[in-house]
């Protein structure tokens, strides 16, 4: 067996029939080091079944621009290609994927139906769509997580502290080598063209601004490239290099994991391999790659309505709706925010690399997230700000991390109260004077301006 058990819950548990098995590719869209894929080539393979890989692109997504969509379709084809080499077909499905995956599934006689992990709202209600509507099994595979996101905890976790320990304590258990995708009888692919993929772009009901991102090249090819630059290159010094937006010692590879086109558990042995040495810069990263991510995807899981103000710790909303008729010295409106006018120009810089580059040093993140709520007319609305301009300008937003960070900047979401300050209650404090202390302030915002 290809991968460990634990990994695979049942999403309809219905019997299996004769067909095809179909992996329904969502979050991992890659070809290479992914266990949902895997679990269906072990499907087919125990029949002799036939294995088809199916994308369903919706017209359009929460959040989502042409810069996300472009950066994803470029990716995807490269996955179609890597596929069909190993005589696996790709089938790209255009419309609402709760209509169209149940669809191909009956247009096909699929046996069974395997999925990705994904703990996003719309994700899971297109799955419980299917889960009905499909006459076969539905199996989700947590593909994501080093450690599936239903083993690590039953629970939400509150602090980084409670669940880094059950982390460690499952990681020698699920950080092992990913075996190749075994390849295929090629009789599928001649009844499966190519995918056109000028006609998914002009199917798109997006908007294109913002657009592509010149400067970074999707797919798997390229993720694994930046991998390799990292370790070599950057993680020498990186946990003291890290918080300085003007070093460039981060990984950069947060928009290949939001697109499932590097898996997280390829970084983590990567990481690992060059470890030695670089001890304390490959524990760093480890901790941010291992426990903050999964935390993330922990949180969102057990958290339905994981994006609202509602869902922030009880002492964080108490001492936020304490404060909240604070006097604010500087207001903006969220259209002010999204055009960087800001009477601050450390801020505004941030907010110009997030929309011209689709990233934002995690470090100026923070700082960025907690002036929109000193900024906002109300935690609430800061809240909201913070979380829409994320997700519409960075490539890897609409991602459990984005969620968190800005709840954790904004609402105290897996910290801790501090000194009472006003507007900010007991949410911990941040301000320009204290960046500059950190790093070149005045060269990051020329860079950005």
């Amino acid at each position: 067996m290809l991968v460990h058990p634990a990994r695979v819950r049942p999403l309809a548990e219905k019997p299996r029939r004769a067909g095809p098995v179909v992996y329904w590719m969502s979050r991992d869209q890659r070809a290479e080091d992914n266990w949902a894929l895997l679990a269906a080539a072990d499907l087919a393979r125990e029949t002799g079944a036939p294995l088809h890989v199916a994308f369903a692109l919706a017209p359009g997504y929460p959040g989502a621009s042409l810069r996300h969509y472009d950066f994803m379709l470029r990716g995807l084809a490269e996955t179609e290609a890597a596929l069909r080499a190993r005589g696996v077909p790709f089938h790209l499905l255009l419309g609402d994927p709760a209509a169209v995956a149940p669809e191909f599934l009956r247009a096909i006689a699929a046996g069974a139906c395997v999925t990705d992990f994904d703990p996003m709202r719309v994700k899971t209600l297109w799955k419980r769509a299917v889960a009905e509507a499909f006459a076969g099994p539905l199996l989700e595979v947590d593909a994501h997580n080093v450690v599936p996101c239903v083993v690590a905890s039953p629970r939400r976790e509150y602090a980084a502290a409670t669940f880094r320990p059950k982390i460690h304590k499952r990681l020698q258990e699920f950080l092992e080598p990913f075996p190749e995708l075994p390849a295929f009888p090629d009789v599928a692919l001649v009844a499966t063209p190519p995918v056109d993929w000028g006609a998914a772009r002009a199917s798109l009901s997006v908007d294109a601004f913002p657009g592509p991102v010149p400067d970074i090249v999707p797919g798997p090819a390229a993720a694994r490239a930046a991998l390799d630059a990292f370790t070599a290159e950057r993680l020498p010094g990186y946990a003291a290099r890290r918080n300085d937006p003007n070093a460039g010692a981060v990984s950069g590879l947060s928009p290949y994991f939001h697109f499932g086109q590097l898996a997280p558990q390829r970084a983590a042995l990567e990481v690992l391999a060059a470890r030695a040495g670089h001890v304390a810069d490959a524990d760093a990263y480890l901790e941010e790659l291992l426990v903050r991510r999964e935390l993330s995807d922990n949180y969102c899981h057990y958290t339905p309505n994981y994006d609202r103000y509602d869902a922030l710790p009880d002492w964080a909303r108490k001492t936020l709706d304490a404060h909240a008729g604070d006097e604010r010295e500087h207001r903006y409106t969220p259209a002010q925010f999204e055009a960087a006018a800001s009477h601050e120009a450390l801020w505004n810089a941030a907010q110009r690399e997030l929309v011209a580059t689709g990233r934002i040093h995690g470090y100026m993140r923070m700082y960025w997230a907690k002036k929109i709520l000193e900024w906002s007319p109300s935690p609430r609305q800061a809240l909201d700000t913070a979380l829409s301009l994320n997700d519409r300008y960075a490539l890897d937003g609409r991602d459990p991390n984005g969620v968190v960070g800005v709840l954790w900047s904004v609402g105290g979401l897996h910290d801790r109260p501090w000194a009472t300050r006003p507007v900010y209650g007991q949410i911990r404090y941040m301000n320009e004077r204290g960046c500059r202390r950190k790093f070149d302030a005045n060269a990051y915002i020329a860079r950005h301006s």
